[in-house]
Order: structure tokens, then sequence, then C-alpha cells
């Protein structure tokens, strides 16, 4: 899944979009995640990095990364849909 390339995302965490208007804010670790999806990690590459990062086990990085992923898809930041 890739976030849309308009999407603009500030290091602080704040996402614009564009086409709707739509702002939302994020913690560090969405900005962490949003940050390896536009460098064009895939979610197993982003799964490893967050558990090295955040010290998680295989089971809460997925489930962390998965819901962070459905929440980006419901509010239309991302382009396969």
């Amino acid at each position: 899944m890739d976030i849309r390339k308009n999407i603009a995302v500030s290091e602080n965490g704040f996402i614009f979009n564009p086409l709707t208007g739509d702002s939302f804010s994020v913690n560090q670790t969405g900005v962490f995640i949003l940050r390896k999806m536009k460098e064009g990690d895939s979610n197993e590459d982003i799964m490893k990095a967050l558990q090295e990062e955040y010290e998680l086990d295989t089971y809460t990085a997925e489930k962390d990364l998965y819901d962070f992923l459905s929440l980006l898809k419901s509010y239309q930041l991302t382009e396969n849909e």
C-alpha cells in the first residue's frame, strides 16, 4: 500500500490531503511509518524497522502497522484502495 503522492506530511506529524482539504495529526510512530512508506519500503521492511526502533515483538509491530494502514485507507490517504 502506498501513500498518495500529493499527501503532505510534516516532521511533527501533521498530514494534509489537498484533494479533500482534510488535515490530520499522527504521533511519532505514525510519522515513522509514513516516512518509511514514502521511501518505498515494503510492509515487511516497515514491520522490521518498527521492531528495531521501538523494541516491539512481531505481533505488536504487525498489528500496529496494519491498524495504521487501515486508518490511512479509511481517510483516503493511500493509492491502493
